[in-house]
């Protein structure tokens, strides 16, 4: 069917027809313009999510990450994030595989449709022109018969009269043979425009005007086409990231089948285990005296050695079974934490400390070749100048050294008093990666007051010590407690001033400002640092040229400080 021979007198309603077609194509682009909106609000949302969950760097979280289902969990977020990032890719491809093109393909559609109407407008123009032109004719013929027959009738009339004179007459008569001349021209006038006009008119309808609806049916025929490939788009846009958007799904059915129930436990026993043995069996003694515990080689109970240790010396140390209040980091050497967790924390910190080295030795090795170059080529630079970076970079290394020498004087010391099987385990590399988090042990419950301090029957000045400032988690065994005296609640011997400013960023170390009186609670020992305490939650090392130490004569039975 055509559109110019069936609808041939039907202009307005075509016109109103394409419009609404353009109309269309702007309501369906702006469809897909919002739906690309949805997408990226979508994905970004996604991304939000996944960023919100993923464990924080240096916290808890990123610790408790070495279970399978906490790695499960990291996988599928990972795999969210890619999956966010296909409806990107879905938004982009909507953007400028729809959207872009129907845009230029609207202004394209509009002047086309502008230019077709334009031509019908003119064509209209011109065949009503022509009408116009030969009811003029028309009218003119009629006009000239009637007034040929006005001038034949007064001649006649004239004629007839016999008092008229013969020349009024000869004058009448040639009035009405140019009448009927000017009728005779209207006549042929009219007649020769008709014709042209139905000639015209027929080129009108059957020519002209069906060539443009033609191309306004073309026109429409192909916008409709368009708007078919824009929606099959809108479908392939989505298919088209359906194999990576599986592979996402996919990776996270395939975390959640790597989650392993068992090695889970066995990591939370490798994480968690103290390197203790369980106390032993308690022996039967008479009525009167107090109750002890036979002593394993590494048990933690609270032997008679210890409760018959001065009143300065807190009670035996039953740290496992005493919930900590330190909620701070604990001392440089992690002696608060039990001997195979404290062995793991000074193995991660060494292997901090030695790629910290190797860090600076590589900026000192790549500085020494560039020195090199200047040497050789002076006009590439002042060698005298990478020397002060040089000298940095080499104080640097000395302090890292002397800290790793630290540790691994500390690392030697818990090594050499950890049990066979425990050095067994450590020698088949079970603990090398292990949690370092220490948790209460509720095995002495009925021995643990409400606070978590440890209540079992001592002098009254050491429990009312206990009470009110619980000691730090540390070892009972016998042959540890000189190691471990520092990891109680220790007491002042004496008192220093800083003499300058110390910024504490280093774990172990306290800021201090010039001039702060603060406590002393271990002199130095020769490594250059001595240990002091600020209030009951702050205390730690400072440099000990950096400050003034003024030591109690009676130092060792000081009052401990609160």
């Amino acid at each position: 069917m055509s559109w110019g021979s069936e609808l041939w007198d039907q202009f307005d309603n075509l016109e109103k027809h394409t419009q609404w077609g353009i109309e269309f194509v702007e309501k369906y682009t702006k469809f897909v313009k919002e739906r690309s909106e949805i997408e990226t609000n979508y994905a970004k949302q996604i991304r939000n999510l996944s960023k919100k969950y993923q464990p924080k760097k240096n916290s808890r979280e990123e610790e408790e990450s070495k279970f399978t289902f906490c790695q499960a969990f990291l996988t599928s977020l990972n795999e969210l994030n890619d999956y966010a990032g296909q409806h990107e890719v879905i938004a982009e491809n909507l953007t400028s595989q729809i959207i872009t093109e129907l845009s230029r393909y609207l202004q394209e559609l509009k002047g086309e449709r502008k230019s077709h109407f334009h031509d019908g407008r003119k064509a209209q123009q011109h065949i009503e022109s022509s009408w116009k032109q030969l009811e003029s004719c028309k009218r003119r013929f009629e006009r000239d018969c009637k007034e040929a027959d006005r001038a034949q009738q007064y001649f006649e009339r004239m004629d007839a009269d016999i008092n008229v004179t013969k020349a009024d007459v000869e004058k009448a008569r040639q009035h009405a043979q140019s009448r009927h001349q000017m009728a005779s021209d209207s006549k042929s006038d009219y007649s020769s425009y008709l014709q042209k006009f139905n000639q015209e008119q027929n080129e009108h309808y059957f020519t002209v005007i069906p060539n443009i609806f033609q191309k306004l049916q073309d026109m429409e025929e192909k916008r409709i086409d368009r708007i078919g490939v824009s929606m099959r788009t809108f479908a392939d846009v989505d298919r088209q990231v359906l194999p990576i958007v599986g592979k996402c799904l996919d990776g996270m059915t395939k975390a959640a089948e790597s989650i392993e129930p068992k090695t889970d436990s066995k990591q939370v026993v490798e994480s968690y285990k103290s390197g203790f043995e369980p106390p032993g069996d308690v022996d039967f003694e008479d009525y009167g005296q107090a109750m002890t515990r036979t002593p394993s080689d590494t048990s933690l109970s609270n032997s008679r050695e210890a409760k018959e240790k001065p009143a300065g010396k807190s009670k035996g140390k039953l740290w496992p079974f005493i919930k900590n209040k330190n909620k701070g980091s604990g001392p440089e050497d992690f002696s608060h934490l039990p001997p195979e967790q404290r062995r793991k924390k000074l193995l991660g910190k060494m292997e901090d400390l030695n790629k910290d080295i190797q860090k600076e030795m590589d900026q000192r090795d790549a500085l020494t070749k560039m020195k090199d170059v200047y040497v050789k080529n002076p006009q590439m630079g002042d060698p005298a100048s990478v020397d002060p970076r040089l000298s940095e970079i080499a104080l640097n290394i000395e302090k890292l050294q002397f800290e790793a020498q630290k540790f691994e004087g500390w690392l030697a010391e818990v090594e050499e008093r950890m049990p066979s099987k425990s050095d067994t385990n450590r020698r088949s590399g079970l603990y090398e990666t292990q949690n370092n988090t220490p948790v209460s042990n509720n095995c002495a419950q009925d021995r643990e007051s409400p606070d978590g301090s440890y209540t079992e029957e001592q002098n009254s000045e050491t429990q009312v010590k206990a009470n009110v400032n619980p000691v730090l988690p540390t070892s009972s065994t016998p042959e540890f407690d000189d190691e471990f005296d520092d990891e109680e609640t220790l007491p002042t011997i004496g008192t220093c001033k800083a003499l300058y400013p110390f910024e504490g960023h280093n774990e172990g170390t306290i800021s201090v400002a010039e001039g702060e009186l603060l406590y002393v609670i271990e002199e130095d020992k020769g490594d250059g640092w001595t240990r002091v305490r600020r209030n009951e939650d702050e205390e730690g090392y400072v440099p000990s040229s950096y400050v003034e130490v003024f030591l109690e004569t009676n130092a060792k039975g000081a009052m401990t400080y609160i």
